[in-house]
């Protein structure tokens, strides 16, 4: 070390001490407060969990059904979605937006409504297409609306989405109008449960090796544990703070709720916001800031594929985490609305702030780090101190964010595979708690992407599309 810069450290070496203390204390004290409010979150959601209680349903008959499938290059499930939508929803009219596909999807779906009276094409072309599934959701609204007749009860009408590889479970639609959800007149849209129907696939990669298939299997499986245990637990919550989300697939809207986000200046005829990498969320926070019910159902779902791509995986979940990031500008409508309890808007807020608060850590970690290898260096006795003094809090507080994770994998075994053992189950609630630092991962490519100003909308590959080596993993507007 050189002598100036020794003497310099040597007669300021207490307030560096002080310094580096303070920094680390912050550190630890932000830490601290975040792994505090996920504890906080993750009781109310496991207790909600826990305490669920199905409903009664209702008479499908008393609402006309419109099931909207978004399609954009999706001539590889499109058919099957078709068919199993018929067989579960007989009595819905099905409306396929082509949002301008390259493939097979419009030609297949024509062939389809030529044997069904019911399957309806939306066609869109660009460059008004592939900006967006809020837009080509407005389409459909639109065309709706539309063909609906004059004399129609509207707030009889309800739009489901159901993604182009979705299938709903029988009874779906008459659980959405139970008393519970759509029977009752408050209520603006229900959101129901998501499961992967591939979780079981034995072989997700045809053609691959043992290993590759091992981590297919395990990585669809945690979307499964995710959606049927994780976000179930989480969206109960919300429907006990009144600030239940809405998903791009499984989300059922009263016809009536729709027109009322139309009336806002400038919204004529599109309900949905477009451009926005989360139009399904940003569309439950339009309805609920207008003083709609919003609710979560449990008895029914919608079966989706889960990735077995891990690539494919990131790319969505990065574009999920940008378009939270994106709600932010709701903030302040949130906060001030007479619609959300207290507990409905600090739950918003914590949504909201979840991919903030991980770029945070990431970018606070190797700060901490380096400040605890300088004071190694410059302060040995004072850095061992400190370290003493904290280290075990900062344990104590890695443990208390893992094990909470770990909870989901015996939950799931009890929901879904009661015949599986118990060591299953915390076996996967150990990769549960892996899984989630998938979160940071996809937290800070958005917060790159937004720093770049790239907002497009990436439309992940289906499982069965064959890429060529290179390709890429989305198509992206």
């Amino acid at each position: 070390m050189p002598d100036a810069l020794h003497d310099w450290i040597t007669t300021r070496q207490e307030t560096l001490v002080q310094l580096a203390g303070l920094v680390s204390s912050a550190l630890v004290g932000y830490m601290a407060l975040v792994f505090g409010r996920f504890l906080v979150y993750w009781a109310g959601s496991r207790h909600a969990f826990r305490h669920d209680r199905p409903a009664a349903p209702g008479d499908p008959a008393a609402f006309t059904w419109h099931l909207v499938i978004p399609c954009r290059d999706e001539e590889a499930v499109v058919s099957q979605t078709l068919a199993g939508l018929r067989a579960t929803a007989p009595e819905a009219h099905l409306w396929v937006i082509d949002d301008d596909s390259e493939d097979a999807t419009r030609e297949l779906v024509l062939a389809a409504a030529e044997q069904d009276a019911r399957i309806h094409l939306v066609q869109r072309r660009r460059p008004h297409a592939r900006i967006g599934k809020g837009a080509a959701l407005n389409a459909a609204y639109r065309e709706i609306s539309a063909r609906l007749p004059e004399d129609a009860d509207r707030s009889r009408v309800v739009i489901g989405v159901v993604d182009a590889d979705g299938q709903l479970d029988p009874g779906t639609l008459a659980q959405v109008c139970s008393d519970h959800a759509l029977g009752r007149p408050d209520t603006g849209a229900v959101q129901i449960g998501v499961r992967m129907r591939n979780a079981d696939d034995e072989l997700p990669l045809p053609g691959r090796g043992r290993t590759a298939n091992a981590l297919a299997r395990a990585l669809v499986r945690m979307q499964d544990v995710e959606f049927q245990a994780n976000n179930a637990g989480m969206q109960l919550l919300r429907r006990r703070t009144g600030s239940v989300g809405l998903g791009g697939n499984g989300q059922f809207v009263r016809l009536t709720a729709l027109d009322s986000l139309t009336a806002e200046e400038g919204r004529a005829g599109r309900p949905w916001p477009e451009r926005a990498l989360l139009e399904d969320y940003e569309s439950g926070l339009d309805l609920r800031l207008a003083g709609w019910r919003l609710t979560h159902v449990t008895e029914r779902q919608v079966s989706q594929e889960g990735l077995v791509s891990l690539r494919r995986f990131l790319t969505q979940r990065t574009r999920w985490a940008q378009g939270n990031m994106q709600c932010l500008r709701y903030t302040g409508r949130v906060l001030r609305s007479p619609h959300y309890t207290a507990a409905g808007k600090a739950e918003v807020m914590y949504t909201f702030l979840q991919p903030v608060v991980c770029v945070l850590l990431v970018l606070l970690t190797p700060l901490s780090l380096a400040i605890t290898a300088a004071g190694l260096v410059l302060f040995p006795a004072e850095t061992a101190a400190f370290q003493l003094r904290y280290g075990p809090y900062m344990l104590l507080a890695f443990v208390l964010a893992a094990l909470p994770m770990v909870f989901w994998g015996p939950a799931y075994r009890r929901l879904v595979h009661p015949a599986r053992g118990r060591l299953t189950g915390l076996l996967w609630g150990v990769l549960v708690w892996l899984y989630a630092y998938h979160l940071f991962v996809v937290a800070v490519r958005a917060a790159v992407r937004l720093l770049l100003g790239r907002n497009g909308w990436a439309k992940t590959r289906r499982n069965a599309e064959a890429v060529a080596a290179g390709a890429p993993t989305a198509l992206e507007a």
